[in-house]
């Protein structure tokens, strides 16, 4: 009975050593970012893309300051701001053209850093994403970045 118990442990041992590594290989972004980083996901702050300052613009008084996410001339024509408190990244494909996206990568997880190119980058495994509509460029991303809603009040880019 020895030998067909140890053979139990072992099947359990790489039974349980298994689901553990699926577990690890789970892909983030069921939600497409929008509930957060998982619990122990990296939270790799960035800096701005160039031309952005990162944090919620001034704006104008009708705005309401709450909403007010960035001043639109924090936005460069063909680049974006990240706004990494607020894990947004608004970005500006042409001028007069706002858009914004979860700053979450669905990979797994990680706060974009950078937008250069047309892309709005992922500096854990090298995704990136349309500045346009959020979509997948390159991967492993599977999902695109979310929308978020917003608004252009005179200078200033607020929440919907």
């Amino acid at each position: 009975m020895t030998r067909s118990s140890s053979r139990r442990a072992i099947l359990a041992g790489a039974c349980a050593a298994c689901a553990a590594t699926l577990a690890g290989c789970a892909r983030y972004g069921t939600s497409n970012g929008l509930a957060g980083a998982p619990a122990g996901a990296p939270a790799y702050g960035g800096a701005p893309a160039s031309g952005g300052t990162g944090s919620a613009g001034t704006g104008s008084a009708g705005a309401g300051a709450a909403n007010v996410l960035a001043s639109t001339s924090q936005v460069p024509v063909g680049g974006g701001t990240i706004l990494t408190a607020q894990r947004i990244v608004i970005t500006q494909p042409q001028a007069g053209t706002y858009h914004a996206f979860t700053a979450i990568c669905t990979h797994q997880g990680c706060i974009v850093n950078s937008v250069s190119g047309g892309t709005i980058n992922c500096p854990c495994h090298g995704s990136k994403y349309s500045i346009v509509n959020g979509s997948v460029v390159n991967g492993p991303a599977p999902l695109p970045l979310a929308a978020v809603s917003i608004k252009v009040e005179g200078t200033s880019i607020v929440k919907a």
